[in-house]
This record gives structure tokens, C-alpha cells and sequence, in this order.
């Protein structure tokens, strides 16, 4: 076990461990509780994400990008071609499947399904990282893979390798890999998970969960891995840059302790994030201040620090999914919560109709720690209105076809 003593002073939390590779006999009361809560919550038919509880129809056209998906298609093949019968039984599902939601940030065994990377070969664990390569721009996939690596440090932190470990991720098929067919694949472990829907040369990433506790290793195999810095101080950078009248709109309170935050700012284990598992359904308003009440360097700021998320995507689509921001520019709202000093903690969200991005400083898990901290940081993107997994994309697929002893049927 190594010491804590860099990790901002904090010891270890005291707690007895849940195993994260296969569901325990007895998980206990509490998260008993969160198992049946989240089985309920993927129950609920899927709506998406709204800020009224209304979606909002046509902001997600079927077309054709030319820009090609042939690479995550043919890394898909790849993978899958190295895995035994078993292996792929436990690899599939059908692209309809609720299995896409039912993802978990949290490092317990409670609702996982896919093969376990750690219970692969060399070989097959390399060709798994290639899908997720594929799929990913150079920076995304660092940052992914360092989250793993991070994953490790936290287990030679505590010593405990019934949690932790950096190859305790779950990866799942949706459907075929197909050039035509929509199709897609999951990794899903603790502090990352990735959704990937493919449908012709048309691909949505999210919801996207990155985070990680610690988020820089100062000790161990991995020292001098961090992660979700640049997302942090940008965030910083550009709330500094408001007037007393900008901050006073965005700003909704000044800290994030709990003894200042209302119980409603706070969902349990999540902060104050509002988008993580199981929160497909969410309706959240509005909040902060409107882009058009920025100066045009404050909305190139702004747009800066959303591609910093949407930059996680392969290349050329990365770039045609933030001019779709860009296009809601006018209809983007900042919001604020926390300090804004060079050592403050703090919670952000940029939220608009076609991209819903949450920053947050959270409490510790490993570490002992009841209040945030910038050793353990949680961000999410999502797709609101109703196109998270591909799912808008997937009705108008099948809205607009058919399937006939496997041939496509244009409806009439």
C-alpha cells in the first residue's frame, strides 16, 4: 500500500469493499437499494434528456456525413474474430437493447455485462483498445486509457484489489457491425464509460462518463498520469473572465460545501451531477447565463471549452458534432456553482439543445473526504432531446424502413 500523504493530505476512507468483477453474494442494504433503484430507472421507457420534459423534434437528421466509419467498423470485426463462442455470447446484444443504459460510474459489481477485459488475452485485450482507438480521437483515447492507468494507482493507493485494478472494464456489442444497419458498442467501468451508436457514416458517442479518483498519480507504476485538468482550469479561466453582472447571473452559489448548497444541488454519490447513471429520463432547466449575454471572446471561450469535450471523438466527426454546437450557440447556457480562486472547487455545466456537458469536483470515495475535493473529478456529456445512444437515430431508421427476411423495405 502506498502512502496518501501527497494526495492533498487526505487518508484513506474506512469502508468495507465491494467486489468490482462479478456480482457479491451479498452486496448490503445500501447498495441493494441502488441496484434495485437503477434496474427501475432502465425500466422507464426512454425519453432523453429535456429541459421542460418536452423534446424537441429535428435536431438530429439522418444524412450522409461522408466522412467514413469503416475504421470502428473494421476494429469491431477485428475483436470480435479473436473471441471464442462463449466470449461472444457474452459480447452481444441487440442494437434495441435497454443493456446500452444500464451503465454505472461507480467501481461495485452491481449491473455489468460484456466481457471483462482482464479476462482477456493479450491479444484480445489489444484489439479491444483498438476499437475503443477507433473510435476516439488521439486525446479522447489518452485520456481514456489514462483513467485505467489511474484505476491501478487508486488500487496500489489502498491495496485494494477487489475494487480496482486497470483492466476492470466491460465491453458490449449492440447489433452487427455493419456498413448499412445501425450497430454499436459499450465500455462501461468505474469512472469510464463510453457509448458508441454507428449508423452509415453517422456516429454519437455519448453519454460519456470520464473521471477518476486521483486524478494525478504522484506515486506508483503510473506517477505523473493525470487526467481532466485542461477541462478544469479552462472552466476556470473562463468564468474569470465575467463581469460582476455576467458572474451574478451564472454564478448560483458561491461554494459547493455541503453546508452551503441546498440538499436538492446534491444527489448522493454523484454531487452535484444530474446526468450520470440512470438519469436517461432527466428533465433539467435551464440555469446561468445565455450566450448571447457574452462578449464574442467570452463565446469562442466558450466554445473552446465545449470542444475540449467533444474532441474526445474521432477525428472529422469530432468536428462536425461542435459545429452542430455551434449552430445552438444562441440558445447556450453557462452555469456556475463554487469558487472561482486558483484552488477553489467547483461544479459547471454548459447546457443547450443538442449538448449537455457537466464538470464536478466531487467528494471522496477512496480518500476521506465528506466535502469535494480536486483530487476526484466527475464529467459527463450527453446528447439531450432524445438522441443519447443513437436513440433519435434509431427511430428514424426504423421509422423509415422496414426489415423483410433481412432486406430493407422503404415504408410507404
Amino acid at each position: 500500500m502506498t502512502t496518501t500523504a501527497h494526495y492533498y493530505g487526505l487518508g484513506l476512507r474506512k469502508r468495507s469493499p465491494v467486489a468490482s468483477r462479478a456480482l457479491a453474494r451479498d452486496v448490503g442494504e445500501r447498495f441493494g437499494r441502488m441496484r434495485e433503484n437503477g434496474e427501475r430507472m432502465v425500466r422507464e421507457p426512454f425519453k432523453g434528456i429535456t429541459s421542460d420534459g418536452n423534446v424537441i423534434p429535428d435536431l438530429f437528421p439522418l444524412k450522409a456525413t461522408g466522412i467514413s466509419t469503416e475504421p470502428i467498423r473494421r476494429a469491431a470485426l477485428e475483436f470480435r474474430d479473436l473471441l471464442n463462442a462463449e466470449q461472444r455470447q457474452t459480447l452481444q446484444f441487440d442494437v434495441t437493447s435497454d443493456a446500452w443504459r444500464s451503465w454505472w460510474n461507480i467501481h461495485p459489481f452491481l449491473l455489468r455485462h460484456g466481457v471483462l477485459l482482464e479476462n482477456l488475452d493479450d491479444q484480445q485485450r489489444a484489439a479491444a483498445l483498438r476499437l475503443v482507438q477507433q473510435t476516439l480521437s488521439e486525446r479522447g483515447f489518452r485520456t481514456a486509457r489514462d483513467i485505467m492507468r489511474l484505476n491501478y494507482t487508486i488500487g496500489e493507493i489502498t491495496g485494494s484489489w477487489t475494487e480496482y485494478g486497470e483492466w476492470v472494464y466491460f465491453v458490449s456489442f449492440f447489433g452487427e457491425p455493419s456498413e448499412t444497419e445501425p450497430w454499436g458498442w459499450q465500455i462501461d467501468g468505474h469512472h469510464l464509460i463510453v457509448n458508441c451508436f454507428v449508423i452509415g457514416d453517422q456516429v454519437v458517442i455519448t453519454p460519456v462518463f470520464m473521471g477518476s479518483e486521483p486524478v494525478v498519480a504522484e506515486t506508483g507504476i503510473y506517477r505523473g498520469t493525470s487526467v481532466l485538468q485542461t477541462e478544469q482550469n479552462t472552466g476556470l479561466e473562463l468564468i474569470n473572465t465575467f463581469n460582476a453582472q455576467q458572474r451574478s447571473k451564472t454564478i448560483l452559489y458561491d461554494s459547493i460545501l455541503s453546508t452551503v448548497l441546498p440538499p436538492e444541488r446534491g444527489i448522493g454519490s454523484d454531487g452535484r451531477v444530474q446526468t450520470a447513471a440512470f438519469r436517461d429520463n432527466m428533465q433539467i432547466p435551464y440555469e446561468g447565463i445565455r450566450s448571447d449575454e457574452l462578449s464574442a471572446g467570452q463565446r469562442e471561450q466558450l466554445m473552446n471549452l465545449a470542444q475540449l469535450y467533444t474532441s474526445n471523438m474521432r477525428p472529422g466527426h469530432a468536428e462536425l458534432w461542435l459545429e452542430t454546437v455551434r449552430q445552438h450557440l444562441d440558445d447556450t447556457y453557462f452555469m456556475w456553482m463554487g469558487g472561482t480562486g486558483p484552488e477553489d472547487v467547483f461544479y459547471y455545466r454548459i447546457h443547450s439543445p443538442v449538448i449537455l456537458i457537466e464538470f464536478d469536483h466531487q467528494p471522496g470515495i477512496a480518500f476521506e473526504s465528506n466535502e469535494p475535493t480536486r483530487a476526484h473529478i466527475h464529467t459527463v456529456i450527453r446528447t439531450p432531446n432524445g438522441n443519447d445512444y443513437g436513440r433519435d437515430y434509431l427511430r428514424q431508421h426504423h421509422a423509415r424502413f422496414e426489415h423483410v427476411n433481412g432486406e430493407h423495405v422503404l415504408r410507404t
